[in-house]
This record gives structure tokens, C-alpha cells and sequence, in this order.
């Protein structure tokens, strides 16, 4: 595998990380057809963990089928394939090799109140099933925030003594946060940052709107304005807090939405300096030909020279 400039610069940026790290990177940033590009879609598949088998997989019956995932993330020539550790453990040897697979460590579930993970997965499950990273949630904001970190930290130390990357997906809520502040424009900034210091390599967040939530901050975005109207300067503002573009961050796809939307948030992003999109319901909802053909005009947006 001839890593492009592209890739051999991303991999500069992590430099405290050895040599099975940056390979395991270089594993995902040159997979599919946006290998080498410095552009990433992965397919989330932990919607069962956290809404439930029927809200998840009924609309798409398929679906139900852990083989199903792997098959829709290869077929559509996609960077990497995340799930809990039970989908992955069910399609592991089938496709030993075919995609980067990353290994979600923790998970929640809609029949708990609590804003919290548990942790359902370890750096040993994902080495024994051949993973290129391991993933994990934080809730910023949450009563439970500091140990979900703490879980963090340790994982990752071991993760990356071992040669995985870390992916973490960095979702505010909980304590004094309502829905409108979860992806408010400061709030999604602040969260990407706080996964950047916490040692990720991939930061996964929501694409932030236009709201500005905490008081504090609006002074400070006062005195230094942010484009808040505008999606792509939205982007580039979360990609700026992301140690100014030296971390990888991709933008969930969110709530099941329709085809035109999804695109234009697509396009937001590319213009705006992110790495890419981590695209779940919106895909595996769908009939698979539709699926595909939805991930071909993401993925031709991302190859295409950004907009501004």
C-alpha cells in the first residue's frame, strides 16, 4: 500500500503515536473509494444498543443480519465499519480483512435515565477480532462526564500501546443542556475539543446549528464573530477547534432524514475543512440499492474540489 501525501501528512500529525497506531490510521484513511483522499465515510451500526432491534432495523428488515453491514460498508467502498462487539464478533471471520473494523467499546441503552455508557467492550476483544480502532462515547455535560473520561483514558493508554487508534464520539448533554444546546455552534466546538485533548485521533461530533448556549461564550463569540448562519463557517469553526485541522473529525449523519438534506449537510462539510461523515440510520434504514446509491453521491461529493 503506497500511502498518498495526503495521508503521509495526516499521520505526521500524531506524533507521539507508534508504529502500529499510524498503520492502523493509514488502514482507514486508505480504504475505499476515498482512499488516500484525506476525506472518511464510515458506517455506525450501534443504533441497536441504543434505541432498540425494532426502531433500528425494522424499516429495513436486511438489516436485522449483522453480514448485512459488513456487505453494505464493502459494497459502497467505505473507510471503516464501527459496531458494538457482538456485530462485529458475528461477521468477524467472514470478512477478515475485506474492511477496517472498529471496535464501539461502550454503549448505552433508551431503558436507562442516566446519561452514561457502560463499557461493553475491551482493547483485547478488538485485537482477538482484527480491529484497526476502538470507539467510545462521551457525554460532556452529564453527571457522569468525569468518569466516562476517565474509562477514556485508560482505554486509550492501553489502545494505543497496543497499535489501535481511538475514535470518540464527543456528544454533549445531560445536566443544564437542553436539546438546543447539545448542538449548539459553541457547545459542539467545546465538545470536539475536549476529544482532541482527550487523546482521540478521530473525533466523531453532531453538525452544530446556529445557536449559541452558553452565556459566556456568546461574549466571546461577540467580540469574535462566527459566521453562525452560515453551515460551512459552522464547520470550519468546530474543524478549527480541533487543534486547528490537526485531528481527524467526522460529522454524524443523525436522525433519519431525507435524501436532499443529507447532501447539502454533506456538502456543508466538505467546504468547511471536515474529514468526512459517519453516516448510520440514514443508510441502513434504506433498501440497499438506494443505500448505495446515496453513499456514491456522498462520496462523490467528498472526492470533488470543496465548493469554498
Amino acid at each position: 500500500m503506497q500511502l498518498t501525501p495526503k495521508v503521509k501528512e495526516i499521520l505526521s500529525w500524531y506524533e507521539s503515536d507508534n508504529p502500529g497506531t499510524k498503520a492502523n490510521l493509514a488502514r482507514i484513511l486508505m480504504q475505499g473509494k476515498l482512499g488516500g483522499t484525506g476525506r472518511m465515510v464510515i458506517l455506525p451500526v450501534d443504533q441497536g444498543f441504543e434505541h432498540g432491534p425494532a426502531r433500528s432495523f425494522a424499516p429495513n428488515p436486511a438489516a436485522y443480519d449483522p453480514h448485512y453491514h459488513f456487505q453494505l460498508a464493502i459494497e459502497a467502498g467505505l473507510n471503516a465499519y464501527a459496531a458494538p462487539l457482538g456485530m462485529i464478533e458475528a461477521g468477524a471471520a467472514t470478512y477478515a480483512g475485506c474492511v477496517p473494523t472498529i471496535l464501539k467499546v461502550n454503549s448505552a441503552n433508551s431503558l436507562s435515565t442516566s446519561k452514561d455508557q457502560a463499557v461493553t467492550g475491551s482493547v483485547a476483544d478488538a485485537l482477538r477480532l482484527g480491529c484497526s480502532a476502538i470507539g467510545f462515547t462521551i457525554y460532556p455535560g452529564s453527571e457522569d462526564q468525569y468518569a466516562m473520561m476517565e474509562e477514556l483514558r485508560e482505554l486509550a493508554e492501553e489502545a494505543k500501546a497496543a497499535g489501535l487508534a481511538v475514535v470518540v464520539w464527543s456528544y454533549p448533554r445531560g445536566g443544564f443542556l437542553d436539546k438546543t444546546a447539545e448542538t449548539a455552534l459553541d457547545i459542539c466546538a467545546y465538545a470536539a475539543h475536549m476529544a482532541a485533548l482527550l487523546g482521540a485521533h478521530i473525533i466523531k461530533v453532531k453538525p452544530p446549528t446556529a445557536a449559541i448556549s452558553l452565556e459566556a461564550a456568546k461574549k466571546t463569540y461577540e467580540k469574535h464573530p462566527v459566521e453562525v448562519n452560515d453551515p460551512v463557517a459552522r464547520i470550519r469553526h468546530v474543524v478549527q477547534a480541533c487543534f486547528n485541522g490537526r485531528r481527524l473529525v467526522v460529522f454524524s449523519g443523525g436522525e433519519a432524514k431525507e435524501t436532499g438534506g443529507i447532501l447539502e449537510e454533506v456538502k456543508a462539510i466538505h467546504a468547511g475543512g471536515g474529514n468526512g461523515s459517519i453516516i448510520g440510520r440514514n443508510t441502513f434504514q434504506r433498501p440497499k440499492a438506494e443505500a448505495l446509491k446515496l453513499l456514491d453521491d456522498i462520496i462523490a461529493i467528498y472526492r470533488s474540489p470543496p465548493a469554498r
